[in-house]
């Protein structure tokens, strides 16, 4: 039985983190089966774009409460200079005025997600990882291409990772995604995560992902499970 497994090394560094996870089975990610869609996703994250475009139009990203949090989780953890968490790169590409593509429909969806919340989402093909995907802290020789790249960059040691078997999904716990286990229109079984540095961001995590669920069981078809990770239960059935 394959698991999501946050490490007590994580724990250790952030104890009060809350992470949404769910697992999407059997789901149609093709744009061809999305033609006819009334509003498309291209148009919802288009939506999604422009209103926190609007939202954040004014406002300095880098002491506000969705992003400074992270800046001090990737100090805590040693992360290079320029590393930022996903969702300060994607506000400040949005509150840069420049477009979001879209890529396919899960990642369009956890990206409309994570700009109407302000949360960190990723996804992760589960038919390419290999072995029980852990949230933990890197070795530092571990395998990873980025996404986009065919060139090895491993993580630093103890460095928030996610891995499986063969290295690393996710370097910087969610700065950059690698490019082998990509969600693409291929992907049928998905891992997704909505993520929060500490017990504030639980109440928003949780809806985050309970609509990130409903939009993938609504659109794209299949069987969605989430669960919302803690300390005290840190594991999570993959199959």
């Amino acid at each position: 039985m394959r698991r999501l497994v946050i490490e007590e090394a994580f724990w250790n560094l952030f104890p009060s983190s809350v992470i949404a996870v769910a697992v999407a089975r059997n789901v149609d990610n093709r744009w061809l089966s999305r033609k006819g869609e009334v509003p498309s996703l291209p148009e919802l994250l288009q939506e999604a774009t422009a209103r926190a475009e609007e939202r954040f139009r004014d406002v300095e990203l880098a002491g506000h409460a969705a992003v400074a949090p992270w800046r001090e989780a990737y100090k805590r953890f040693g992360a290079p200079k320029g590393n930022r968490s996903s969702i300060e790169a994607l506000l400040r590409r949005v509150k840069n005025g420049k477009p979001l593509p879209s890529i396919n429909p899960l990642v369009d969806l956890y990206n409309m997600v994570s700009l109407s919340f302000a949360l960190p989402c990723g996804g992760e093909d589960l038919d390419v990882s290999s072995g029980d995907v852990r949230l933990t802290l890197a070795r530092g020789d571990e395998l990873f291409v980025p996404l986009g790249s065919e060139t090895n960059e491993p993580p630093l040691p103890g460095e928030v990772v996610y891995a499986d078997d063969e290295g690393i999904l996710c370097r910087c716990w969610n700065w950059r995604e690698a490019e082998r286990t990509k969600l693409t229109e291929a992907t049928r079984n998905a891992l997704l995560c909505i993520e929060g540095v500490d017990d504030s961001f639980a109440l928003s995590v949780a809806e985050a992902m309970e609509e990130l669920a409903e939009q993938v069981r609504c659109r794209l078809g299949g069987e969605v499970r989430t669960a919302l990770l803690r300390r005290e239960n840190p594991f999570f059935d993959l199959e």
